[in-house]
């Protein structure tokens, strides 16, 4: 019994996410995405909003992110596990649906481990568009993981950096890093330590995995006129910049209703000023002020960053080889004879 075309949800495995992207480029692709989460936040007030709906345990965490604009609905399944890299394992894994909010059908299936990666990255940049300081030609990168060969190429393809000073408490991330990022147009600078990697960097970024209250930047690290994006604490009792930059630095969030629990600011009171970006991107608040403000971007990933990751990816496959019709929704001749549909499969 051959599945009819409503039965069929195009799904995007990460073989056809890879080879989207290389289709499409690493650099463009981001660009592309960073454009439609702008896009979106630009419409912030029209979508449902709710923090993530997490579940902890022993070994990690396990989140649900939905969101709907009204006419779509999306979400992420994602986990968080910073002891399955010594198991040979991702730390972060990840697939997302969206789907028809008039008839609540799905209309796409695809993995988002590959996909997060590139939103994440493309929120960073299109915020060090908007936070980091003119002309700012070299990043620092902390954490030399699984995200930061894209939150590197983000920032080239978008901010214009051309120097990456890198830094890992395990050498051989570093040296993955930089052979990975060999042949891209950055130069590579491989680094020993922390305070080393800041040297002449207008941005800083730090992207760390141990679920725990961490020290990365200590207050003496973080000069003015500098932009912190601080991608890694995501979720509570993780963090990873000492209070006293906070209290130097102006903050800028997605939700602060899921920030204060999870991001950097957890660490404040909770009403301590923090700017939301939407805001920032539709002019209806400050960004970067003079070229001595230190900006924070205490970014924990928010449901419509993946919501307009989503859109994009249904908008990219159309007419192309990079999905697979999923015979996902059974479709019986008349809508109340289920069982009939059953019994006829026979």
């Amino acid at each position: 019994m051959q599945p009819s075309d409503k039965a069929l949800v195009p799904f995007v495995s990460v073989d056809n996410m890879m080879r989207l992207i290389h289709h499409i480029g690493v650099e463009r692709m981001i660009t592309e995405i960073a454009a439609q989460i702008e896009d979106d936040f630009k419409r912030w007030e029209s979508f449902d909003k709710t923090p993530r709906i997490p579940a902890h345990s022993p070994h990690g965490v396990i989140e649900l992110m939905p969101t709907s604009d009204g006419e779509a609905y999306g979400f992420k399944y994602v986990n968080g596990h910073p002891k399955n890299t010594s198991e040979g394992l991702q730390t972060v894994t990840a697939f997302g649906l969206l789907a028809d909010v008039y008839t609540g059908y799905p209309t796409l299936l695809t993995e988002m481990t590959m996909l997060t990666a590139l939103r994440t990255a493309a929120t960073s940049a299109l915020v060090g568009k908007y936070l980091a300081p003119k002309n700012a030609s070299t990043m620092a990168m902390i954490g030399n993981g699984a995200q930061s060969e894209f939150q590197c190429l983000a920032f080239k393809a978008m901010c214009g950096i051309d120097t990456v000073r890198l830094y890992d408490i395990d050498p051989a991330a570093t040296a993955k890093c930089a052979a990975n990022l060999q042949g891209t147009g950055l130069k590579v600078v491989s680094c020993r330590s922390a305070e080393e990697a800041i040297e002449g960097a207008q941005i800083i970024t730090t992207c760390t995995a141990d679920k725990k209250y961490a020290t990365i930047l200590t207050d003496n690290m973080v000069g003015p006129g500098v932009h912190i994006n601080a991608i890694g604490g995501d979720c509570p009792g993780k963090t990873e910049l000492h209070r006293d930059i906070l209290l130097r630095s102006d903050i800028f969030v997605e939700y602060p209703e899921q920030t204060r629990i999870e991001g950097e600011i957890q660490a404040l009171d909770p009403d301590h000023p923090a700017t939301e970006m939407w805001q920032v991107i539709t002019g209806q608040a400050e960004g970067r002020r003079d070229d001595r403000q230190i900006t924070l971007f205490d970014s924990v990933g928010f449901a419509i960053e993946d919501f307009s990751a989503l859109r994009y990816v249904k908008r990219a496959i159309e007419g192309t080889e990079f999905f697979e019709p999923l015979d996902m929704l059974a479709d019986p001749d008349d809508p109340r004879d289920l069982f009939g549909m059953l019994m006829r499969a026979k």
